[in-house]
């Protein structure tokens, strides 16, 4: 699966997750910062992106992927759906 591809399926879930409009979504998007997700909404989010992408996440991982861009560059190397 291409960087897009998880870029495209990264927005398309954080815009359902979140109500936000897809369009507004963009690399540099922080997930805290712009999106006002709490830690659970955080948790719920990173547990989909195990599901889809059929990566495992450990709690220091996802502490560090704080913007769309790290999040797209870490599925990309550890999802095993590619």
């Amino acid at each position: 699966m291409s960087r897009e591809e998880i870029f495209n399926k990264i927005a398309d879930m954080l815009s359902e997750q979140f109500d936000v409009d897809r369009s507004k979504i963009k690399g540099s998007l922080n997930f805290q910062d712009d999106l006002d997700a709490d830690s659970i909404d955080f948790v719920e989010f990173v547990l989909k992106l195990e599901d889809e992408f059929g990566a495992k996440i450990s709690d220091e991982t996802a502490e560090k992927l704080t913007t769309v861009d790290k999040a797209v560059k870490y599925i990309s190397e550890h999802s095993n759906k590619n």
